[in-house]
């Protein structure tokens, strides 16, 4: 416990940082390990929650994270996250390795060319964003400007991020890679406004799968208690420090990671096979 302690709080600030949260890196280390794939997806979603209520306060707190867009976008996560971890609770574990492995694959849409700043235009595209108010705007300390932006397409903003729920029930990741993509490439929001808000998100998604590990008997205290400690310190730090790095810093911190986690799941779901 007291190593997985350890591991959790480097583990919650690389997550924090690259808005993928801790759960996605913790997994694939369990596995590591030798902990069953659905203990260590049910403990993931925990940390989750912890991850998101430490790193979401500190966005919340600096105005860069939108809680109205957050909210919207919530409805979609959460519907998705349930059926996600019922599926997960069926079927066998050796495919969730490559299920895995193959979702973190998609994460490296988020390196594509992002919308440039004028893009961000606070007078919007949709009627239903401009009905919603689902605009805002955030001092970037990096840039020294104020950037505004406008929620575009929402409706299909909230089908990508139902699909994102049911990846983060499924997985017990959050999902936040995925989200991030959505909200930058589709709902087009600035990369740091994407970060934080997806940061805000995934609490709300992990606590809906949660409810179904929980009643089938997967969740590990020995391992959520350490997990949702070690990641909720390491976020809390990540929260601090991520408006102070510039974004082509932490797409390359983001690319590194993503790539060791699905080298690693791929190798374990192999020799699983």
């Amino acid at each position: 416990m007291f190593s997985l302690l350890l591991i959790s709080i480097p583990v919650g600030l690389i997550g924090s940082l690259t808005g993928l949260g801790g759960a996605s890196i913790l997994i694939p280390l369990m596995v590591l390990f030798g902990i069953p794939v659905k203990e260590a997806i049910a403990s993931g979603m925990v940390s989750v929650i912890a991850t998101s209520s430490g790193s979401a306060s500190a966005y919340v707190r600096q105005r860069i994270a939108n809680v109205k867009i957050a909210m919207y976008l919530e409805m979609f996560t959460s519907v998705g996250a349930i059926i996600g971890a019922t599926i997960t609770t069926l079927i066998a574990p050796v495919y969730l390795y490559f299920f895995f492995a193959a979702f973190l694959m998609t994460s490296f849409l988020k390196l594509k060319r992002r919308p440039q700043p004028d893009q961000f235009s606070p007078a919007g595209r949709s009627r239903l964003s401009r009905w919603l108010t689902l605009e805002g705007s955030y001092f970037d300390e990096a840039r020294k400007e104020i950037i505004t932006y406008t929620a575009d397409r929402p409706l299909l903003g909230g089908l990508g991020m139902m699909v994102a729920g049911l990846a983060a029930g499924m997985l017990g990741i959050g999902a936040g890679a995925f989200k991030v993509t959505v909200q930058e490439h589709i709902l087009r929001l600035p990369s740091k406004v994407a970060s934080t808000t997806s940061n805000f998100i995934v609490g709300m998604t992990a606590l809906a799968g949660t409810s179904v590990y929980l009643f089938s008997g997967f969740l590990n205290l020995t391992l959520m208690a350490p997990m949702a400690i070690g990641t909720t310190l390491g976020a809390i730090a990540g929260g601090r420090v991520l408006n102070k790095l510039n974004d082509r810093m932490l797409r390359g911190l983001f690319f590194c990671v993503v790539v060791l986690l699905i080298v690693q799941m791929l190798y374990k779901g192999a020799a699983s096979w």
